[in-house]
């Protein structure tokens, strides 16, 4: 186990399933303490026993990520349990797909309140601590159906969209404090969340120069160098990780 993060505490939420929890694993091996934040207290205890298991230091805060209050809930558990969060990895997000004339309010709400009002309002409550001592690091995690237009994606795509504004927005307003935002983007990955879409996934994949679908950890692997001081000059960056399906 390497130590570049030791010392300081990750925050990943998402991180009992698929690229949350490879990123988890990821970041405890570079010696961080990471806390692990999900809905399900039995993956969550999984994730965590693995990690220490491996020699690393974790712990599971159950979290039902959905507003404003939930981000700030998080956020104070997270304190307390590491002192202070040093990383923060937003990765929860949920992606349902289909017609634009077949969602619901019901479902735009959800979707919106997951994967942008979540990671904004935990970046408003860790990013100025970050900024007050001076160094931090804020990977999130977008796909790229934010940038290229997919039939049935439009809800999902868009809320990613706005993720990777908001990510530049935050490079700009924290980067000068010490504080680094960045964002991967992932082509097609094997996840439990993907599994769904069947061989669809490996058909999306195929039109890439690596002709496959990625793993969670090499999702991950990327995250881990964005929250590390080896990408120390990397500021308000969206990095494909999709197999060069940026490059088509």
């Amino acid at each position: 186990m390497t130590t570049e993060l030791s010392g300081s505490t990750a925050l990943v939420t998402g991180g009992t399933s698929g690229i949350g929890r490879a990123t988890a694993a990821a970041l405890a091996g570079l010696g961080a303490h990471v806390v692990v934040s999900g809905r399900d207290a039995g993956r969550g205890a999984e994730v965590v026993e693995g990690i220490r298991a491996a020699g690393g230091k974790a712990d599971f805060v159950a979290a039902d990520l959905t507003d404003a209050s939930s981000a700030r809930s998080l956020a104070d558990r997270a304190r307390e349990i590491g002192g202070h969060v040093d990383v923060l990895v937003n990765s929860a997000g949920i992606f349902p797909t289909g017609p634009t004339a077949d969602i619901s309010e019901t479902d735009f709400d959800r979707v919106y309140a997951t994967n942008v009002k979540v990671p904004f309002f935990l970046v408003a409550e860790l990013a100025p601590e970050m900024a007050a001592r001076g160094r931090g690091a804020i990977v999130n995690v977008s796909t790229i159906v934010a940038k290229n237009g997919m039939t049935g994606m439009a809800l999902y795509g868009s809320s990613k969209a706005a993720v990777e504004l908001m990510t530049k927005a935050w490079a700009a307003e924290y980067g000068p404090s010490g504080v680094r935002v960045n964002a991967v983007s992932p082509g097609p990955t094997r996840t439990e969340g993907t599994a769904a879409f069947g061989d669809g996934l490996d058909e999306l994949a195929a039109a890439g120069p690596a002709g496959r679908v990625a793993s969670p950890e090499e999702i991950a692997a990327a995250i881990a160098f964005l929250a590390a001081d080896e990408s120390s000059f990397v500021h308000g960056a969206i990095l494909p990780v999709d197999g060069g399906r940026a490059a088509v």
